[in-house]
């Protein structure tokens, strides 16, 4: 069988895989593009390929009409927006993912602009660069902050990154409190969380998003949550780019109703030229760097290959989301 990759991959489970199959490796990351579906088809019927591993390619309806031969969709990611499912069920193709591969590394990122806000690392790195720093108390008067120790933080949203938020930050000493309707109670207070209403979670002294980007929780944080907030509050956002409602925010920042926020997730990618959050006050913005680690690219290497071997020897998948997928290709 050959298997077409293109996600990035470690090196390590590359050469694994290839003991086994035939595979081409072209990470969209090094190409800079991604594929066209119907060229994409084209290819693996072309190729003969057997297993298709993407992170950020589109695999629709005629990509499964075109290869025949393709019984693996791997998707290195936790979300499947990108796939057809039905289409790749009706054709007896497997759809695969890789839950919690980013976990971590965004709970991390989190942690990290809560710190660049609460103690304003930015500016003071910016400071000292720029040849700002005059004399030896300007720091000290300029960028005296808080600490999360003793602080309450409200997490939105209590799937597997949230709740790995939560930890670090009750590990740290602060008080957490958490919003999800679809988590239950015990679960939340297990890990030494309070449950609490959504509005409770939003008066914290750290407020960060963690749901799904799905039409339900589109400006989630809007104008009225926003002023739920306290003053001294800051939003951090690293779920989703609709989640927060740019305008409501940059006039939250602006009029000083909340003290800063930090977002890694915006609508557009990159963020417009003439977005209003360039030019926020009190605002730390990246580029959706949450899940980029190498650790983040070993996990779903590794879980990737994993299915494919299990796929060659007839194992059942681990984490196959159409497991029905087999009777097509049994009928």
């Amino acid at each position: 069988m050959r298997a077409l990759i293109l996600a990035p991959f470690s090196e390590r489970y590359l050469a694994r895989l290839r003991r086994s199959l035939d595979v081409t490796y072209e990470s969209w990351l090094d190409t800079n593009c991604l594929q066209d579906p119907d060229e994409l088809g084209a290819r693996l019927a072309r190729e003969d390929v057997g297993a298709l591993v993407v992170e950020a390619d589109f695999v629709f309806g005629e990509v499964f009409d075109a290869a025949a031969g393709l019984r693996l969709v791997g998707v290195c990611r936790n979300a499947l927006n990108q796939v057809d499912i039905e289409s790749a069920t009706e054709h007896g193709v497997a759809v695969t993912h890789a839950p919690g591969r980013n976990t971590n590394a965004v709970a991390e990122m989190t942690l990290g602009l809560m710190l660049s806000l609460a103690r304003r690392i930015p500016e003071a790195a910016a400071l000292v660069s720029s040849g700002g720093w005059s004399e030896p108390a300007l720091g000290y008067r300029r960028f005296r902050g808080r600490e999360i120790a003793g602080s309450t933080v409200g997490v939105i949203g209590f799937g597997q990154i949230g709740r790995e938020v939560a930890r670090k930050c009750l590990a740290l000493g602060a008080r957490v409190v958490a919003y999800d309707p679809h988590v239950p109670e015990r679960q939340m207070r297990a890990l030494g969380t309070e449950p609490c209403a959504i509005k409770e979670a939003a008066v914290a002294d750290f407020v960060t998003l963690h749901v799904s980007d799905t039409e339900a929780t589109q400006r989630l944080a809007d104008a009225e949550f926003l002023r739920w907030m306290r003053r001294g509050a800051f939003l951090i956002n690293t779920s989703g780019g609709n989640v927060v409602d740019p305008e409501a925010l940059v006039d939250a920042l602006e009029r000083g109703r909340i003290a800063g926020a930090a977002l890694d997730v915006f609508e557009g990618h990159p963020l417009p030229a003439a977005s209003r959050l360039r030019t926020a006050p009190n605002v730390v913005l990246t580029p959706h760097i949450g899940g980029a680690t190498a650790e983040t690219v070993e996990r779903h290497s590794r879980m990737m290959t994993q299915e494919i071997e299990r796929l060659l020897t007839n194992k059942p998948l681990k984490h196959v989301v159409n497991p029905e997928y087999h009777l097509a290709r049994a009928g």
